[in-house]
Protein backbone atom coordinates (compact mmCIF):
# COMPACT_ATOMS: atom_id res chain seq x y z
CA UNK A 1 0.00 0.00 0.00
CA UNK A 2 1.14 3.49 -0.82
CA UNK A 3 0.65 6.15 1.44
CA UNK A 4 2.92 9.92 1.41
CA UNK A 5 5.84 10.17 3.41
CA UNK A 6 5.99 12.72 6.60
CA UNK A 7 6.63 15.60 4.35
CA UNK A 8 4.37 14.86 2.22
CA UNK A 9 1.38 14.37 4.66
CA UNK A 10 2.34 17.75 6.25
CA UNK A 11 1.91 19.26 2.59
CA UNK A 12 -1.26 17.51 1.92
CA UNK A 13 -2.43 19.10 5.83
CA UNK A 14 -1.30 22.30 4.16
CA UNK A 15 -2.89 21.94 0.90
CA UNK A 16 -6.11 21.38 2.81
CA UNK A 17 -5.97 24.12 5.47
CA UNK A 18 -6.16 26.71 1.84
CA UNK A 19 -9.10 25.72 1.53
CA UNK A 20 -12.65 25.57 2.28
CA UNK A 21 -13.54 22.45 1.33
CA UNK A 22 -11.56 19.69 -0.15
CA UNK A 23 -13.02 19.59 -3.50
CA UNK A 24 -11.03 22.51 -4.62
CA UNK A 25 -7.96 21.12 -3.30
CA UNK A 26 -8.13 18.03 -5.52
CA UNK A 27 -5.79 19.48 -8.12
CA UNK A 28 -3.05 20.47 -5.84
CA UNK A 29 -3.02 17.22 -3.74
CA UNK A 30 -2.78 15.40 -7.58
CA UNK A 31 0.10 17.52 -8.12
CA UNK A 32 1.61 16.86 -4.61
CA UNK A 33 0.91 13.05 -5.12
CA UNK A 34 2.39 12.54 -8.80
CA UNK A 35 5.64 14.31 -7.21
CA UNK A 36 5.62 11.70 -4.37
CA UNK A 37 4.83 8.85 -7.01
CA UNK A 38 5.74 9.63 -10.40
CA UNK A 39 2.49 9.35 -11.93
CA UNK A 40 -1.36 9.06 -11.09
CA UNK A 41 -1.80 5.42 -11.24
CA UNK A 42 -5.08 3.58 -10.36
CA UNK A 43 -3.47 3.08 -6.84
CA UNK A 44 -2.76 6.93 -6.38
CA UNK A 45 -6.64 7.58 -7.33
CA UNK A 46 -7.09 5.09 -4.74
CA UNK A 47 -5.09 6.29 -1.92
CA UNK A 48 -5.66 9.97 -2.86
CA UNK A 49 -9.89 9.33 -2.97
CA UNK A 50 -9.36 7.76 0.33
CA UNK A 51 -7.54 10.55 1.64
CA UNK A 52 -10.02 12.99 0.66
CA UNK A 53 -13.20 10.81 0.66
CA UNK A 54 -13.89 10.50 -2.75
CA UNK A 55 -14.34 7.52 -4.90
CA UNK A 56 -10.69 6.70 -7.11
CA UNK A 57 -13.35 7.13 -10.19
CA UNK A 58 -13.60 10.50 -9.38
CA UNK A 59 -10.06 11.34 -8.67
CA UNK A 60 -9.10 9.52 -12.08
CA UNK A 61 -11.81 11.99 -13.90
CA UNK A 62 -10.08 15.20 -12.78
CA UNK A 63 -6.18 13.27 -13.50
CA UNK A 64 -7.00 12.13 -16.93
CA UNK A 65 -9.05 16.33 -17.74
CA UNK A 66 -5.48 17.89 -16.80
CA UNK A 67 -2.40 17.15 -18.83
CA UNK A 68 0.30 17.89 -16.44
CA UNK A 69 -1.22 15.33 -14.67
CA UNK A 70 0.78 12.09 -15.82
CA UNK A 71 -1.91 8.95 -16.41
CA UNK A 72 1.62 6.42 -16.97
CA UNK A 73 5.01 6.43 -16.10
CA UNK A 74 8.09 8.72 -17.41
CA UNK A 75 11.56 9.09 -17.61
CA UNK A 76 13.46 10.60 -14.11
CA UNK A 77 13.81 14.01 -17.06
CA UNK A 78 10.46 14.53 -18.44
CA UNK A 79 10.88 16.53 -21.30
CA UNK A 80 7.61 18.53 -22.37
CA UNK A 81 8.24 20.44 -25.31
CA UNK A 82 5.63 23.59 -26.39
CA UNK A 83 3.57 22.90 -29.64
CA UNK A 84 1.70 26.07 -29.30
CA UNK A 85 1.61 28.74 -32.28
CA UNK A 86 4.54 30.98 -31.36
CA UNK A 87 6.96 27.75 -30.18
CA UNK A 88 5.56 26.05 -33.70
CA UNK A 89 6.74 28.84 -35.68
CA UNK A 90 9.71 30.17 -33.57
CA UNK A 91 11.21 26.35 -34.38
CA UNK A 92 9.81 23.66 -31.82
CA UNK A 93 9.91 21.01 -34.28
CA UNK A 94 13.62 21.29 -35.28
CA UNK A 95 14.11 20.56 -31.74
CA UNK A 96 12.03 17.94 -31.38
CA UNK A 97 14.00 16.24 -34.39
CA UNK A 98 17.16 17.06 -31.90
CA UNK A 99 15.06 15.08 -29.09
CA UNK A 100 14.18 11.98 -31.05
CA UNK A 101 17.82 12.04 -32.44
CA UNK A 102 19.49 11.93 -29.16
CA UNK A 103 16.95 10.09 -27.15
CA UNK A 104 15.72 7.42 -30.28
CA UNK A 105 12.15 7.52 -28.62
CA UNK A 106 9.49 8.85 -29.91
CA UNK A 107 7.10 10.93 -27.83
CA UNK A 108 5.71 8.94 -24.69
CA UNK A 109 8.08 6.38 -24.38
CA UNK A 110 11.06 6.25 -21.89
CA UNK A 111 14.43 5.62 -23.13
CA UNK A 112 16.45 2.06 -22.29
CA UNK A 113 17.93 3.36 -19.06
CA UNK A 114 15.05 5.33 -17.52
CA UNK A 115 16.38 8.46 -17.58
CA UNK A 116 14.29 10.47 -20.44
CA UNK A 117 11.20 10.86 -21.75
CA UNK A 118 9.49 13.79 -23.83
CA UNK A 119 5.65 14.61 -25.30
CA UNK A 120 4.61 17.85 -27.12
CA UNK A 121 2.42 19.78 -24.90
CA UNK A 122 -0.12 22.75 -24.85
CA UNK A 123 1.29 26.65 -24.05
CA UNK A 124 3.54 26.96 -21.62
CA UNK A 125 3.06 30.45 -21.53
CA UNK A 126 6.63 31.64 -22.87
CA UNK A 127 5.67 32.93 -26.07
CA UNK A 128 7.67 36.14 -25.88
CA UNK A 129 10.77 33.61 -25.57
CA UNK A 130 9.90 30.81 -27.94
CA UNK A 131 10.07 27.69 -28.60
CA UNK A 132 10.07 26.46 -24.94
CA UNK A 133 10.30 23.31 -22.78
CA UNK A 134 10.01 22.62 -19.72
CA UNK A 135 11.65 19.79 -17.68
CA UNK A 136 10.55 18.59 -13.71
CA UNK A 137 10.21 22.86 -12.33
CA UNK A 138 12.26 23.81 -14.68
CA UNK A 139 11.58 26.07 -18.00
CA UNK A 140 14.08 26.49 -20.57
CA UNK A 141 13.74 29.13 -23.71
CA UNK A 142 14.50 30.34 -26.48
CA UNK A 143 15.70 26.58 -27.62
CA UNK A 144 17.75 25.53 -30.70
CA UNK A 145 17.73 22.04 -31.73
CA UNK A 146 21.79 22.85 -30.38
CA UNK A 147 21.17 23.82 -27.09
CA UNK A 148 18.14 20.99 -26.41
CA UNK A 149 21.35 18.49 -27.23
CA UNK A 150 23.41 20.77 -24.59
CA UNK A 151 20.60 20.27 -21.66
CA UNK A 152 20.23 16.48 -22.67
CA UNK A 153 23.67 15.91 -22.79
CA UNK A 154 23.61 18.02 -19.03
CA UNK A 155 20.88 16.03 -17.98
CA UNK A 156 22.45 12.61 -18.81
CA UNK A 157 25.91 13.23 -16.80
CA UNK A 158 24.12 14.23 -13.54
Amino acid sequence: MIQFNEEAMRQYQAILKRYPEKRPALIPVLILAQKEFGWISQEVAEYVGSLMGYPASDVLSVATFYTMLRKKPVGKYHMEICRNVSCWLMGTYPCVDEIKRRLGVEAEEITEDGKFSWNLTECLGSCGTAPAMQVGDRYYENLTPESVGEIIEKLAND
